[in-house]
């Protein structure tokens, strides 16, 4: 009898400690960034602001955009728990008319696919779109 309680003890103790895991944990400051009214040919750069709030380092594999027009820029290095970091993204400001974009974030992390989108409206020198 003694042998199943030890055994079942040490059983529960080895899920205990699997349960508290370590993991990334990916936060954006905002997942939606608005260029506004902005001006064709204009600086298109944007930057999303992220924290790792998780237990382990955090690494972003991917980000890809929906389209040519937008070009997604990664950091290279892992986030270390309570570091922060940003995810650049470059519009093709040539283009006049409305931004709707989304760009998709692949990590580690708890939530590993993460969609975060650009909004605004791309502007010719008179005004108009």
């Amino acid at each position: 009898m003694r042998k199943i309680v030890l055994l079942f003890f040490v059983g529960l103790l080895s899920y205990g400690v699997s349960a508290q895991e370590k993991m990334a944990k990916i936060e954006f400051k905002t997942e939606t960034l608005d260029y506004g009214d902005i001006a064709k040919g204009s600086d298109g750069v944007r930057v999303f602001e992220f924290t790792n709030t998780g237990t382990a380092p955090l690494v972003i594999s991917k980000v890809s955009s929906s389209c040519g027009c937008t070009i997604p820029k990664k950091p290279e290095a892992p986030i270390m728990p309570g570091d922060s970091g940003e995810i650049q993204v470059k519009y093709d400001t040539n283009r006049v008319g409305p931004i709707r974009k989304a760009i998709t974030v692949i990590s580690n992390a708890d939530t590993p696919t993460k969609i975060l989108k650009i909004k605004g409206t791309v502007k010719d020198s008179q005004g108009t779109e």
